[in-house]
């Protein structure tokens, strides 16, 4: 992780306020709009298809503190009124919103946040070996589609291991949920046998994390491709700035990965902003991070799949 954001709440008013004074004719129709947590001010280049999905954000909110387990950046609100000015400045309307390792084991934020954004949206949640399994339907009604298991950060319940993974794979199957993970490459290389064998549907975060300066010669993208060929396992392009020694706007080497997993499974890709950026001391320009995926999957009709149709399968939105 690189150094620690922390605006003040001054500080997130100051910027959702610049809305109105950042308004600058683009075009004849478009505005700039000033995001909290995000660089630039100006739209995407890429044109984006209705109904796109950013398929990975996280949702913070003062009203619900961090789990007692954590011990890093505290929670600021990032929330729904600020990730509105996000879709209007991006122009994406579907979204799934992630449990972080902030909050542990409680999905509230989460949820309220699913709430608030109505059927357009669709949560991944975090839970216990305890969860039960009315809590988990309560979820599923709520919106939940899938939980998260994180390898990298802290959790609540201490190490993650091959066999909790596994016991929570188990548990959410019957209810037809996915497992998104959360490894790095060291780590999935590491696990590649217990990934190939989850009964659910698997979704690998962030460009699978792959150690920045080894790229395509990582020991994880045989394993990657692997899981991609087996036709269950799916990949979130997303994170190019977690994955990268060369730096925007390019993400040379991140974008060389997300070139060979994009061409690899086109029909089980999915665009994430990672948006509210946690951990980042300098924010990435969003509209840049969308535009990299003109580069990424360079036809109009693979990108729509990636932002309309793949989402729409994965996690449960009308066709529509």
């Amino acid at each position: 992780m690189t150094a620690v954001f922390n605006p003040s709440r001054r500080d997130m008013l100051k910027a959702a306020g610049a809305l109105t004074a950042a308004t600058l004719p683009l075009g004849d129709a478009l505005a700039q709009t000033a995001v909290p947590f995000s660089a630039g001010t100006e739209p995407p280049k890429t044109a984006v298809p209705a109904h796109a999905c950013d398929s990975h954000i996280h949702i913070f909110s003062t009203r619900f503190p961090a789990s007692a387990h954590w011990k890093g950046q505290p929670v600021a609100d990032s929330d729904v009124a600020a990730y509105r000015l996000f879709q209007k400045r991006i122009g994406t309307s579907r979204t799934v919103v992630v449990t972080p390792s902030t909050y542990g084991i409680d999905n509230r934020a989460t949820l309220d946040g699913v709430a608030q954004l109505g059927a357009s949206a669709r949560a991944v949640v975090v839970v216990d070996l305890d969860v039960t399994e009315a809590e988990l339907k309560d979820m599923a009604a709520r919106g939940a589609v899938g939980i998260r298991v994180n390898f990298v950060t802290p959790q609540s319940w201490g190490a993650t291991t091959a066999e909790r993974l596994e016991a929570m794979a188990r548990k959410v199957h019957p209810l037809g949920w996915h497992v998104q993970v959360y490894m790095t490459g060291d780590q999935i290389a590491d696990h590649a046998e217990v990934l190939a064998r989850l009964p659910t549907p698997l979704v690998i975060d962030h460009l699978a994390r792959l150690l920045p300066g080894q790229g395509l010669n990582h020991r994880a993208v045989p394993v990657v491709l692997k899981l991609l060929d087996g036709g269950r396992t799916w990949m979130k392009l997303s994170g190019a700035y977690l994955n990268t020694t060369s730096g925007p706007p390019a993400y040379a080497d991140a974008t060389e990965v997300a070139r060979l997993f994009a061409k690899a499974a086109p029909e089980r890709m999915v665009w994430g902003s990672d948006w509210p950026h946690r951990g980042e001391k300098h924010m990435p320009d969003d509209a840049g991070l969308f535009d990299l995926l003109a580069d990424w999957a360079p036809s109009e009709a693979a990108r729509r799949r990636i932002l309309v149709d793949n989402p729409a399968t994965l996690y449960s939105f009308g066709r529509s």
